[in-house]
């Protein structure tokens, strides 16, 4: 597999960036950390947009930055897409103007994407003839994203793009954005501090704080990393699972899906059967039980894992992270009388019984 492959370290007035990545030529990669972290100043430097005095960049078998040897390609030579939080369209042209302003000066034998294709997937062919002003937010960004990708570019990079709207009008766009990658295969880096966003784009995650990537990898494992706790937002860990729907259950409420080996009940769902569903499992929601589940419960969700790792343990503290293996990594936070209480030790058989599930994308 290709990969983008970066090596940045710029300094400001009272901020330094070092950081160096690694991560895969496709899917949706997610900069994430708190204000001042650094994903902007990263972006830049991706983009060509900021210059990195030691800079390294390569994308794919193609070299946009390598200060070593006196190579640096700019902004504009660079097959990139960017979309701003502001739409940032020229309010004196139509939307079809705007859209065909980067295309028009793409050499046509470059060209990959076209305007029908690109009005059908983000649903905007009703607004070709109208200027930016009488467009709503969404619209607008929709519109500024189209104009990204007729550009026909081989990295589209993405600078927190809903921040500017609503809750609404994010869950409208989100799964435009999410369309672009299976359409297109246009890998995508993205800035939000958004967990809702994050949840349903993500595949690869990179963790920023003050200025240097703490985490970097798969969500699905980053997620579940036992060392990350105090250094990004707690809501995040746990679990991500992808899963199908199998079956409902409309007399009870619920919707049965398919995880790997398992079978998991969460609330009714519209998504029909083989649609697939994205699930989060928080930590918190996680026990731990040690023998098998013999005796009733009201819990509907209990996966066979295997212990995996033990957490840092902080004797100031109240709980430790519990690392299982259920087929991928899960965390689970218990309490650390509970982890004395059934002397749970790596490579143990235990049960997790998930107490609530929350239903991120279908």
């Amino acid at each position: 597999m290709n990969n983008l492959s970066a090596d940045f370290d710029v300094s400001f007035p009272g901020f330094h960036l070092q950081a160096r990545l690694l991560v895969p030529e496709s899917g949706v990669t997610v900069l994430f950390g708190p204000s001042g972290s650094g994903k902007t100043t990263l972006l830049r430097c991706l983009a060509g947009l900021e210059r990195s005095p030691t800079g390294f960049m390569q994308f794919g078998e193609t070299i946009w930055q390598d200060e070593a040897r006196g190579i640096f390609v700019p902004v504009h030579e660079r097959s990139i897409g960017l979309v701003f939080q502001e739409p940032r369209l020229f309010s004196h042209l139509s939307v079809r103007s705007n859209l065909l302003y980067g295309f028009k000066r793409i050499p046509v034998h470059e060209r990959r994407i076209f305007l029908d294709e690109v009005v059908e997937i983000l649903n905007i062919g009703h607004l070709l003839d109208r200027r930016p002003r009488f467009l709503s937010g969404g619209e607008g960004q929709r519109v500024a994203i189209g104009r990204a990708l007729l550009t026909s570019p081989r990295l589209l990079l993405m600078d927190e793009p809903l921040a500017s709207l609503d809750s609404q009008r994010k869950r409208e766009i989100l799964p435009y954005i999410r369309r672009l990658q299976t359409t297109w295969g246009i890998p995508i880096i993205y800035i939000s501090h958004s967990l809702e966003e994050i949840m349903q784009l993500v595949d690869t995650m990179i963790l920023l704080k003050e200025g240097k990537v703490v985490a970097e990898g798969p969500a699905k494992k980053v997620f579940s990393q036992l060392d990350l706790r105090g250094i990004i937002n707690p809501e995040i860990l746990g679990a991500i699972f992808d899963t199908k729907v199998i079956a409902h259950e409309p007399e009870f409420g619920l919707t049965r899906v398919q995880f790997m080996d398992h079978q998991l009940h969460v609330p009714q769902q519209e998504a029909k059967v083989g649609q697939s569903i994205r699930l989060h499992i928080h930590s918190n929601d996680v026990s731990i039980v040690t023998s098998p589940p013999d005796i009733r419960t009201s819990v509907l969700n209990i996966m066979e894992a295997r212990v995996m790792e033990i957490g840092p343990i902080d004797s100031t503290g109240y709980s430790v992270d519990i690392k299982l293996d259920v087929g991928q990594p899960m965390l689970a936070t218990i309490t650390r009388k509970s982890l004395v209480n059934l002397g749970i030790e790596p490579g143990q058989k235990v049960y997790a019984h998930i107490k609530a599930i929350k239903m991120v994308h279908e």
